[in-house]
Parts: structure tokens; sequence; C-alpha cells
């Protein structure tokens, strides 16, 4: 097993590259690291790499890149890997700050890069939009979670923060609350990507700026029950769920095994447990733009 220890980036195949550049850059506040044939590099303003995008038939994710510790071997992420009888190739140069990775398919078919080094890229760039500080998780609708949480905790050293039922699955990679969510659908796909923002000012004034572009919120502003992040979900030109969040719990320290206490929280110490139902603390009920992603 290998250990994954932070979320890097995500890449996405679109119809529209440029309408996607558009919407990255001016709305969520993204700058253009790097163009090249045709793959568009996007990253936060403090140079960390987020977002790449490819053309495509079809909007979909196809990647998701994490980083282990830096002063691994990078011989030792291989033998990691095939340890786990785990098929993988390694790259060079993948991306802009990616000198070496390792990429292999999980058993939904998306590819999973994995690296140790990497080093920021278009550092200090002014940026329009919103302006997140960091690619936060991302969620997919799969038939059968528990699936994938055995796969991402055996192949990626990832750990359960919670479940909802047995319908939704949140996992760690680091403190973050949650990484990667699996969540039981009709349809294999992205259900959301999600990006940190500063503080509940920063919320508010993307609340206005998404009106001032016309953009509706498909739910929120609300605070969730599951990680206690406060959130809003709105749609992209793709037609994909984009989450905007702050305050979402972090487990500093894996072996006192409780999410540092906030206000609030309804229990104490607020350990992974598996929530009856996804009841937010406040906010209102999802809208049938949002729960239509699962359908």
């Amino acid at each position: 097993m290998i250990q994954a220890k932070r979320f890097s980036h995500a890449a996405f195949e679109t119809p529209d590259v440029e309408r996607q550049v558009d919407y990255f850059t001016q709305v969520v506040g993204l700058a253009v690291a790097a163009r090249e044939n045709g793959r568009v590099h996007l990253a936060t303003k403090v140079g960390d790499l987020v977002v790449q995008l490819d053309k495509g038939d079809q909007a979909r994710c196809v990647k998701l890149a994490f980083q282990v510790d830096p002063d691994t071997e990078f011989s030792d992420i291989r033998k990691g890997l095939e340890a786990e009888g785990v098929r993988c190739e390694s790259r060079s140069d993948a991306a802009p700050g990616l000198p070496k990775s390792v990429t292999f398919d999980d058993p939904k078919g998306t590819k999973l890069e994995v690296f140790a080094e990497q080093t920021p890229i278009a550092k200090n760039q002014p940026v329009a939009g919103i302006g997140p500080l960091k690619l936060g998780h991302l969620a997919f609708c799969v038939d059968e979670p528990k699936q994938f949480v055995e796969y991402y905790s055996r192949v990626l050293g990832f750990r359960l923060s919670d479940w909802i039922q047995d319908w939704f699955a949140f996992m760690r990679c680091g403190p973050d609350h949650h990484t990667v969510n699996f969540v039981r659908g009709a349809k294999t796909q992205m259900h959301h990507i999600a990006f940190e923002l500063k503080d509940w000012a920063q919320i508010q004034n993307a609340c206005d700026f998404l009106g001032g572009k016309n953009i509706q919120l498909a739910w929120g502003p609300g605070r969730h029950g599951p990680g206690h992040n406060i959130y809003t979900y709105h749609r992209n030109p793709d037609d994909q769920i984009i989450e905007l969040f702050t305050e979402l719990d972090k487990m500093l320290d894996e072996k006192l095994g409780y999410f540092d206490p906030r206000p609030w929280h309804r229990d104490r110490p607020q350990k992974p447990k598996v929530w009856d139902q996804a009841r937010d603390i406040w906010g209102t009920p999802p809208t049938q733009d949002y729960i239509r992603q699962r359908q």
C-alpha cells in the first residue's frame, strides 16, 4: 500500500475547452498556467495545479492526481502499487511542475496519478472571479460505494471519515474530513467537484458574484452534517456540479481519532460514524436540480 497525502488536481474532458477555460478563469478564479497540444492546465492564485482540460466527446472527469510524502523514492511508489496487484505505468512530465508520476485505473476506469515531487506553477498570477484557496474534494456516483471504499483504502491508504447510511461514503487522505466521496447513483459519473474558500465572508461574496453572472445556485448556502462545512452548489457550462465550501472538519491527529470540536457539532467527540440521514445543521433542503445528479 502507498499513502496518499494530498489531492493535487483533476482532469476533465469537455466538448468545448475554451468555454470551460472561460468558466474556470472568469468565474471560479483560476489562472491558465500552461497550454500544450490543446490541453490546458489551470492553477490557483498561489500556483497549485488543480484542473486539467482536454477535448472530448462528452463532459466527464477522467483522472485524479494525488501526492505522497515528498521524500518517497519514486521506485517505492510503483513497488507499493504492484504489491497490491495493481498494474501501473511510469510517466515523465505528465503536467507542469510534475517531473515523474505513476498512473493506473481504479475499478470504474478513472485514471489515478500518484507522484512525490511537485513544484508550484504560475505563482502569484492575478486572477479574476472567486479565487479559491485549493481544490478540496471530488465525489463520484457509483453502483456500490463499499467496493470503492475498500479499493481506495487498500491501494491509496485512504481512511473512512463518515457514512450516510450505506449509500454515501466520505474518505480522507490528509487532515480534511473528505477528499474523495462515493455516493450510490443510477449512473457512474462525477457527482461534484469542490473548491475551498477562505471563510463565510468569501462564500457570501461568491454568492453575490454568481448572482451577478446569472448563475443560479443548485443548493445552499447551508451547513452540512457530515464534515460540517458551509456550502453552496451551482452548475458549470458542462452541467457539472461545482461546490464552494469553507470550515470543513479536520482530523489533525489520526491517533487521537476525532475531528477538532466546533460550536456547531451536536455531539462530542466528533469521531467517524454512520449518520442516519443527511440532515444539515441549517439550510434549505436540496433542490431537484441537485438531486437529479444521482438519478
